[in-house]
């Protein structure tokens, strides 16, 4: 274990107000010092989440310093993420887990390693684990950017209702509590969720969420057995021609076409068990996960025609796995190194993969259909020496295999694409840590350097040809290279305030680019990526927490586009976030985050760019009594008119399509605003 967590809960009184708390989990963050491997590794505990004003449940990922969340369509769709100078669509270079279960989807129908974390109950988040870089052998697919593993609650301290209402037709509830059994620890919790949203056509999201875990012990030594049940539907308002907004053919919030949106559900049971001693640690994991989503989108609106360019994509499959893993500590006569050896797999038998026309979501037209099994396996390797005082690395290696067979899940209409196909990486890592030094101890150099990769769609690997025209497909590679290195320091200049700067580059043997005539990502080409990235968390008492970061980035393309530039769209080279939270125990508690996102380049030539943007969300609580607290959320306080996304490509809108100028698609900016000043009121209550 990297971190070392400590947990407390209940009522408590500061200044004679009765108050009630959260049960938290705080993390000694100068215990980073003398175990992490990296400057850019770290713990965001539920006590900095706790106070935390976010618009969507994703959004607990933007307390990794330098991630960026937004969404270009409705909040049942996965969101779109940034880091590190790439544009991670949907989650193809960023992997997370939750519970130990992935939530990276491969070969997924609308974009590879797609990752909806709408099923996320921020309330019952125990901590966030991230890490940047490919320098773990415990991270595999999709660990590109970095990574994080999400924990939940095992215990409440009390049973909890919460229930929020806000404008534009929000509404949620939440029911949640904890009770011992025999022994054991049952937690138990649902969720409902509705909203509308500022679009002219109304969103009306439907969720419904629940989560039944059985534990007993401590994630190092015990075990957990969790269920969880989630499901959506809604309507969704797509990215559009912003010409189409400024010519008053549509509102700034209105849609090309009506109907689009879909209906997903992730059903899933997962067990973990570790156990720890003076000999090493041991610790085991399986899940089996049913997915299933309908996504109908016109993103291009009618280049086609005047029925619209709608189409629905859907993936139905079980996704089943695990891991386990040995450590042991070999002793004096091994210089007390720490070895661990681990074995991974993952299996994805995906029973429809495809893609169809449709008008107003009846299909009219199958494009392609496929069945596929997809499995992975994950050999690793690592050993880690303290060799003197202030001297300790850590040596990775990893060996990855995919294997996968593509068939017609009905009919023929994957035209001859199927097949088999397989391939395999080995990954060495390696970490370099200088330190503690200085008189309290309190200063460590890093230097690291490996390989990763992200995985492309399996279905790329098979195809021969296209299905949307005939033409002749060229095959991918099933893996995409990725090299990276990085130089870093981690410090504490005062008491309280803990430091880190990073110095990092990426080179990726694929880039994955949003088109934005088809709604998709195509493999692009190698890219070569740099940056700095510097994180600050402060806490000078325990009732204030102080946050802020900035990341700079370039990133290129190693080859020119054909239209002679190498910028990679939509990669963000500047971000930055000020965060502050305030608890001290009396009756006032609350939160406030300022998020920059700087401009980006939208196509290769870097001519065309986005607009920067600023926003800051505010949290505001006040405890009625013991048991009872109400709070306000404030999300785009100053109520800024930017855009959550935008891209460049082609579109056509229906007055274009039927004055006859559409030519098969107008480039353009295409735009997805920023939802406006929303006030959302919450009553929780403990019993």
């Amino acid at each position: 274990m990297f971190f070392s967590l400590l947990a407390g809960a209940g009522v408590a009184s500061a200044a004679g107000v009765p108050t009630l708390q959260d049960i938290v989990v705080t993390s000694d963050r100068n215990g980073l010092l003398g175990v992490a491997e990296s400057a850019t590794e770290g713990t965001v505990t539920a006590k900095q989440l706790a106070n935390r004003p976010s618009l969507r449940p994703a959004e607990v990922l933007e307390s990794v310093p330098g991630m960026i969340v937004t969404q270009h369509s409705g909040d049942g769709k996965a969101n779109q993420y940034f880091l590190r100078g790439f544009n991670l669509d949907h989650g193809s270079d960023f992997a997370t887990t939750v519970m130990g279960m992935p939530a990276n989807i491969a070969s997924h129908a609308h974009g590879q390693g797609y990752m909806d974390l709408n099923f996320l109950i921020p309330e019952l988040i125990d901590s966030v684990k991230y890490r940047k870089g490919v320098y773990a052998a415990d991270d595999g697919d999709f660990v590109t950017t970095g990574s994080a593993r999400i924990d939940y609650r095992r215990t409440l301290a009390a049973p909890v209702a919460e229930l929020t209402l806000g404008q534009r037709g929000y509404r949620r509830f939440l029911g949640a509590g904890s009770t011992e059994v025999n022994g054991f620890q049952l937690l138990g919790a649902i969720e409902a969720t509705g909203y509308d949203g500022p679009w002219e056509q109304p969103e009306n999201l439907r969720k419904l969420n629940g989560i039944v875990r059985l534990s007993q012990g401590r994630p190092n030594n015990g075990f957990a057995l969790t269920a969880m049940a989630y499901q959506s539907d809604w309507a969704a308002t797509e990215h559009v021609p912003e010409r189409a907004v400024a010519s008053g053919e549509i509102g700034r919030f209105g849609a090309l076409l009506p109907n689009d949106g879909g209906k997903t559900h992730r059903y899933s049971l997962s067990g973990d068990w570790a156990a720890t001693g003076q000999d090493g640690s041991r610790n085991v994991n399986v899940y089996v996960v049913d997915y299933r989503l309908n996504y109908f989108a016109s993103p291009s609106g009618f280049i086609n025609g005047l029925q619209g360019d709608q189409h629905e994509q859907e993936d139905r499959r079980t996704t089943w796995g695990g891991q386990a893993a040995r450590t042991w500590v070999l002793g004096p006569a091994w210089n007390d190194t720490e070895l661990t050896a681990g074995l991974q797999l993952r299996q994805d038998r995906i029973r429809n993969v495809g893609l169809y026309n449709t008008v107003n979501r009846v299909r009219t037209d199958t494009v392609r259909e496929d069945g596929i099994t997809e499995t992975a396996t994950g050999l690793l390797l690592e050993a880690r020496n303290q060799w003197t005082d202030w001297m300790r690395t850590t040596a990775g290696l990893r060996h990855d295999r995919i294997s996968a067979d593509v068939s017609p899940s009905s009919g023929a209409f994957n035209m001859g694409n199927g097949g088999h196909a397989r391939a395999s990486q080995t990954s060495p890592k390696l970490s370099l840590v200088f330190g503690p030094f200085g008189e309290k101890a309190n200063t460590e150099f890093y230097a690291n350097a490996g390989y990763g990769f992200h995985t492309n769609d399996v279905r790329g690997a098979t195809s021969v040809v296209n299905p949307a025209d005939g033409s002749a497909a060229e095959r991918l590679a099933l893996f995409s290279k990725a090299r990276g290195s990085e130089v870093g320091m981690r410090m504490q200049p005062l008491p309280g305030w803990n430091s880190s700067l990073s110095f990092w580059r990426l080179d990726l043997g694929s880039e994955l680019v949003f088109v934005g005539d088809e709604g998709i990502t195509e493999p692009r080409g190698a890219s070569r990526r740099h940056g700095v990235e510097w994180a600050n968390y402060i806490t000078p008492n325990d009732w204030l927490i102080l946050d802020g970061d900035i990341a700079w980035s370039k990133a290129r393309f190693k080859e020119a586009a054909d239209n002679g530039g190498t910028h990679v769209p939509n990669a963000i080279p500047v971000t930055a976030s000020l965060a502050a939270t305030i608890d001290h125990g009396s009756r006032w508690f609350g939160g406030v985050r300022l998020r920059y996102l700087g401009a980006y380049a939208l196509e290769e030539t870097g001519q065309q760019k986005s607009a920067p943007l600023w926003t800051v969300n505010l949290k505001l609580g006040y405890r009625v009594a013991p048991k009872t607290q109400i709070g306000v959320d404030v999300l785009n306080l100053f109520d800024r008119k930017g855009n959550d996304i935008e891209y460049w490509g082609g579109a056509c809108t229906r007055s274009e399509q039927a004055g006859g100028t559409c030519n098969g698609g107008i480039d353009g900016r295409l735009v997805h605003p920023l939802e406006p000043r929303t006030v959302r009121v919450t009553l929780k209550m403990a019993f």
